[in-house]
């Protein structure tokens, strides 16, 4: 299995911090925000990694990450996407990169307290289809929200003005190859983005898509509150520990 950081866009949502850098390159505690990412990966076996990155300042994860030797790696591929066209405009950037095999998706701006060894392992032993990691959150309307009937995800809806369900679709997700032939055939949303919750609704009518709860905290750090939240827990919680 390949990992792919999305780490794109313009940040505009984060002026005037991202006025002279990458959102992905603030910081979260001690830490870049991009490091913790890519440590998931790399802590749930995945050492393949390409980092999608964008704006006018994508030089600059080359000068932080390099080749990857910091990480224990021996080298990071990258890709560049223009403007803001979506999360799931982004992800087709890596079919050249993925060549067919799974993918392991992470956004740039998702901080997990553990890891998701389980669920990767979990999904290699499902061989195909996808896989989506949930969690309940206080403010769901924020993201892509799960309708649940039993212990199945009927549709996703994203950010639901009444929220049907109090989970969350973190940023994380796992494709088999064929995630690219269907982002090939989306419409750009009402944003003029092409939408992961898309893709994911695309995988749920096919009946191949499973989900599992994440362990431990996340956040995203897309806003100046997600931002401070994602540095205080990683503060206390101790989960800065690159080691």
């Amino acid at each position: 299995m390949k990992g792919i950081i999305l780490a794109g866009g313009l940040g505009s949502r984060m002026l005037p911090l991202t006025k002279i850098t990458n959102k992905h390159l603030l910081p979260i505690f001690d830490r870049p925000m991009i490091y913790y990412p890519i440590k998931t990966l790399i802590n749930a076996g995945i050492d393949d990694i390409l980092v999608v990155t964008g704006g006018r300042n994508a030089g600059d994860f080359l000068r932080l990450l390099g080749n990857g030797k910091e990480f224990g790696l021996k080298h990071i591929n990258y890709t560049y996407q223009e403007g803001e066209g979506g999360i799931a405009e982004a992800l087709g950037l890596a079919e050249y990169f993925a060549a067919g095999e799974p993918v392991c998706v992470i956004l740039g701006d998702n901080i997990i307290e553990k890891n998701i060894v389980g669920a990767v392992e979990a999904y290699r032993k499902q061989k195909s289809g996808a896989k989506i990691l949930l969690k309940e959150v206080p403010d769901p309307e924020r993201f892509g929200v799960p309708i649940l009937e039993g212990d199945r995800v009927v549709r996703i809806e994203e950010k639901p003005k009444r929220p049907k369900s109090p989970y969350a679709v973190t940023g994380i997700y796992m494709y088999d190859g064929r995630v690219f032939e269907t982002i090939k055939t989306l419409k750009p949303s009402s944003r003029g983005e092409l939408e992961i919750t898309d893709v994911n609704n695309a995988y749920i009518e096919m009946g191949e898509l499973t989900w599992d709860i994440l362990d431990g905290w996340w956040t995203d750090a897309g806003t100046f509150d997600s931002l401070l939240r994602a540095s205080n827990l990683v503060a206390k919680s101790g989960a800065n520990n690159m080691d």
